[in-house]
């Protein structure tokens, strides 16, 4: 009988064209893909709890794929990893139940952006390197009126069929984390494209460009020409992906 499952898994999307299997160049959700499709033998599809842009990583994505039952998930999991890019590594694999989707029963995701004003080797891929001081209080200060709003059209990639801008921001704030500084953001759903566009944005406060009273109303003329340019996409990780106990067989628990 054919059983769904969840599946955790972490990549550096350097190399990747985002996870979205694409025509023109190689993407995380096709090496996944191709691998599970290995290990089963028969063409398998694999679903992704959303879509990372082209040089973004994951340290925590979630998928959903469908197969006959896997008596040992963690030989399963060694086995995957054996055929796996280095970039790409799966972690933990669950049983949900029939109708659960890993997209669209997500409750809420969290993204890092990372920068660093230093000049430093082992951040070239994994954090923007900013070349200017920034004032991380008032970056503070605009992040956190972000939860006021519903409507974020004045971070979202322009042309886009998605149905409503509208998201509900529940966290947003900038922390030091040894040399670097991450700006974390969790919301139910994120736009293509939101976070490095506020990313961006929130720079051009820092470099004293733009107050919170700006920011505001930014946010509030709901235009992309409005905001600053989007941020490097090396920066960006989604991090976390959180679902309902509901979704889940009786035996498993939710991350």
């Amino acid at each position: 009988m054919k059983r769904r499952y969840f599946i955790w898994l972490s990549y550096n999307g350097t190399h990747y064209h985002g996870w979205q299997i694409q025509p023109n160049g190689v993407s995380v959700q096709e090496k996944l893909q191709e691998s599970i499709s290995l290990l089963m033998r028969l063409h398998t599809d694999v679903i992704g709890a959303g879509r990372t842009d082209a040089g973004v990583h994951a340290r925590t994505m979630v998928a959903h794929f469908d197969a006959e039952e896997i008596e040992q998930p963690e030989l399963f999991l060694k086995k995957l990893n054996g055929v796996l890019p280095n970039d790409i590594s799966v972690w933990d694999l669950k049983k949900v139940k029939l109708g659960a989707h890993a997209r669209f029963d997500a409750i809420n995701r969290t993204y890092e952006y990372w920068v660093t004003p230093e000049k430093n080797p082992f951040h070239l891929e994994s954090a923007a390197r900013v070349h200017s001081p920034l004032d991380f209080e008032a970056m503070n200060q605009a992040a956190a009126v972000l939860p006021e709003y519903i409507d974020f059209t004045s971070f979202s990639k322009l042309h886009t069929d998605v149905k409503t801008n509208n998201c509900t921001i529940i966290q947003a704030y900038w922390a030091k984390r040894g040399d670097i500084w991450v700006f974390t953001i969790t919301a139910n759903r994120f736009l293509r494209n939101m976070v490095r566009a506020i990313v961006g944005t929130l720079l051009k406060v820092g470099r004293g460009q733009l107050t919170e009273k700006d920011f505001r109303a930014i946010i509030e003329a709901k235009d992309r020409g409005k905001a600053g340019s989007s941020a490097y996409a090396h920066g960006l990780y989604l991090t976390d992906v959180a679902y309902p106990d509901s979704i889940f067989e009786s035996d498993e628990c939710a991350r």
